[in-house]
């Protein structure tokens, strides 16, 4: 059994100002992105580095009003009706996946639309780019001592504060490799290769999706959720649940479509 090392919520003060670890993490994992994505963007002729930069500040955008929003809607509604301003305190965590990827969907078709560009072509450049910042997310959980697992005998078991006097799965270290390091490595050497428009998009949908659903099963369900439905899945295992489908169709349809013609050429 492991005990939690404590951390401050708080990386540093800057006067008044206090930065914290979560968001230090949101920070991260933009940096990250836009790292990978000016070197993406060489191989990639219709994406300048003027117009990646545009493009990632429609994403951050994106994540972080959707991944709030998502939040607000999908896990907690009635408690943030009945404190609207609370809406607002993002440094106090809760972010949804499910709501940032819708967010950056919407951010990507605005940018597509104004560019002129398809949008799969926009989502298939992005899509690498993006579990880097999952990555950072989960250990930004994990400082925060936040959506922690179940209890468990295993020895990577570990006693969270305020979880109870029993050791429990650090499951956001489970995704952070699973969503985050696992999932860039495959859609890195994936799309390293030109393929039709939709595989990348599809790959990291399913990917994304399979290592969420998995992590759900020694991740906490949320104590004012619980299960939603069987008495077996998780409200994050039904919102992958579609991500996985819907990965899939894209694959088939990329590779129907146009089995021998590389994105970059499909245009």
């Amino acid at each position: 059994m492991l005990m939690y090392p404590e951390f401050s919520p708080e990386a540093f003060r800057l006067g008044p100002i206090a930065v914290r670890w979560y968001g230090l993490m949101y920070l991260f994992g933009f940096f990250a992105a836009w790292l990978l994505g000016r070197q993406r963007s060489k191989t990639h002729p219709f994406m300048t580095p003027a117009r990646f930069e545009d493009l990632l500040t429609y994403g951050i955008c994106g994540v972080i009003l959707g991944g709030r929003l998502g939040y607000v809607l999908f896990y907690d509604l009635s408690a943030y009706l009945s404190h609207p301003a609370s809406i607002f305190a993002i440094w106090e965590g809760g972010m949804s996946f499910h709501g940032g990827l819708l967010g950056v969907l919407i951010a990507m078709a605005l940018w597509a639309r104004r560019m002129k560009r398809p949008f799969f072509e926009v989502v298939d450049f992005v899509a690498p780019l993006v579990p880097p910042g999952l990555f950072f997310g989960r250990i930004g959980n994990f400082l925060n001592a936040e959506l922690w697992g179940r209890t468990t005998t295993a020895p990577l078991g570990m006693v969270f504060p305020g979880a109870g006097p029993l050791p429990r799965h650090p499951s956001q270290l489970y995704e952070a490799v699973g969503e985050g390091l696992l999932l860039f490595a495959v859609l890195w050497w994936f799309s390293s290769t030109p393929r039709p428009r939709r595989a990348v998009s599809g790959v990291f949908a399913m990917g994304y999706g399979l290592a969420r659903f998995t992590a759900e099963f020694f991740r906490e369900p949320d104590a004012h959720l619980g299960y939603v439905a069987f008495n077996f899945l998780t409200m994050g295992m039904v919102l992958s649940l579609p991500l996985i489908f819907y990965g899939a169709f894209l694959l088939w349809q990329a590779y129907a479509a146009a089995p021998n013609i590389p994105a970059h050429r499909a245009q």
